[in-house]
């Protein structure tokens, strides 16, 4: 190293132990962390070796949650290998959802003669990490499993048939459906929504139509259209009422459509704000009346019971901009009883944008919103409005351990380069 490059490894050094001991973590901690030896990262904390590796700098920020500026002192593009990894597989899923994907016979394998068991555990697997969060992972998984239910439900009739097309809704609904809103793909959420309500069509079945306009509803708020979401699920709403019959799925159902509901009706900005506040609590009165029926449940891949309806409290006064009124409710609330990482970040993700908006509370939201990422990175990094948030927090004065956080967070969501 010439002398400008050691006096720059010494800095770096210096600023890398001083960073590591204020977060507590050994050398030793951090090499197993980073997967970098131990004598290397001696090394560069006493001056002995430049660090130049974008991979190491990434590797050691993430492990000491602060931004590649705190030890460089320069700017460092971010990456997200799963997100990206997830982005990558669009074009096959574009692909699958056009019915031009590569058949099971042309890739080599062949389903079994009778594929239910193991068709049923792939959806299930689907929205596990659909629920996880693990969006690369599934969008790997989805176009083969799209092509193979479609496969499998054409060369069956009957019984078999019906169960392949109801194996094949599970698959697009939440998975597919909610993939593509979350990744930033609205257009392609639709067409996956009206693959799933052309399969249901021929099920005939109210509740499975119903489940439809559910997520049809979910793609209309994403294209910003809370209007056209709150008469989808209303429609829903009335229908499913008629056929509400026994057990405990429909009224999940019914349940998480007054949900949706709620949450358009804090967007419909065409109605003044207590017009939308009375029309969300209305419905989230009545999806807490189902939950106390309905107890916790996962019906229809989804997370029904009166924790979801709680979380949904904070996140409809989150959008109504009642901030003190999501801290309380949020308060109340023990998200845990959900397993679903995604809907515990959404919780965490709310009530730290409300936070951010009370005098003072910078600190606990910038820790409610690395609690999030904790929970789910992957669902947190591609959330706009956290994005917004994060950007508000970099301009109000914080002291110097929340800035340092709320520095790091900013560069793995891209805010901050």
């Amino acid at each position: 190293m010439d002398e400008q490059q050691t006096h720059r490894a010494e800095t770096i050094g210096v600023g890398l132990r001083a960073l590591r001991r204020q977060r507590g973590v050994s050398l030793k901690n951090l090499a197993e962390q980073t997967g970098i030896s131990k004598s290397y990262l001696s090394m560069v904390e006493n001056g002995k070796r430049l660090l130049t590796s974008t991979v190491f700098i990434d590797s050691i920020a993430e492990a000491l949650r602060i931004s590649p500026v705190e030890l460089t002192g320069q700017p460092v593009a971010p990456t997200d290998p799963s997100t990206g990894g997830a982005h990558a597989m669009i074009p096959a899923l574009r692909l699958s959802l056009m019915g031009l994907s590569v058949p099971v016979s042309a890739r080599g394998g062949r389903l079994p003669e009778d594929p239910l068991q193991l068709l049923t555990a792939r959806v299930v697997r689907a929205n596990a990490l659909y629920h996880a969060s693990e969006y690369g992972t599934l969008a790997t998984e989805l176009p083969a499993l799209l092509s193979d239910l479609r496969a499998a439900a054409d060369a069956r009739h009957g019984y078999v048939r019906r169960r392949l097309l109801q194996l094949l809704a599970g698959a697009y609904h939440p998975a597919c459906v909610l993939l593509l809103k979350y990744l930033g793909y609205p257009d392609l959420a639709y067409v996956a929504v009206t693959r799933a309500a052309e399969v249901i069509a021929e099920l005939e079945d109210p509740h499975y139509t119903a489940l439809s306009d559910f997520f049809t509803a979910h793609v209309l708020l994403a294209v910003g259209s809370p209007e056209q979401a709150l008469a989808h699920a209303g429609t829903a709403i009335s229908a499913l009422e008629r056929h509400l019959g026994g057990g405990r799925a429909p009224q999940a159902l019914l349940g998480e459509l007054h949900l949706i509901s709620a949450t358009a009706a804090t967007r419909d900005k065409a109605r003044a704000g207590e017009a939308r506040r009375l029309d969300a609590e209305t419905h989230l009165a009545e999806a807490r009346r189902l939950a106390q029926y309905t107890g916790e449940t996962r019906e229809w891949h989804l997370n029904f019971g009166l924790t979801n309806v709680g979380i949904h409290h904070v996140s409809v006064n989150t959008a109504l901009g009642r901030h003190g009124a999501a801290v309380d409710a949020g308060g109340a609330l023990s998200p845990e009883a959900i397993t679903a990482p995604g809907r515990r970040m959404a919780y965490h993700a709310d009530l730290g944008r409300s936070l951010a908006h009370l005098r003072g509370r910078e600190g606990a939201a910038t820790r409610e919103l690395l609690l999030a990422e904790t929970v789910a990175p992957q669902r947190l990094r591609v959330d706009p409005l956290v994005r917004d948030c994060v950007t508000y927090l970099l301009g109000r004065p914080t002291p110097p351990h929340t800035r340092r956080d709320l520095r790091g967070l900013a560069h793995r969501i891209g805010v901050l380069t």
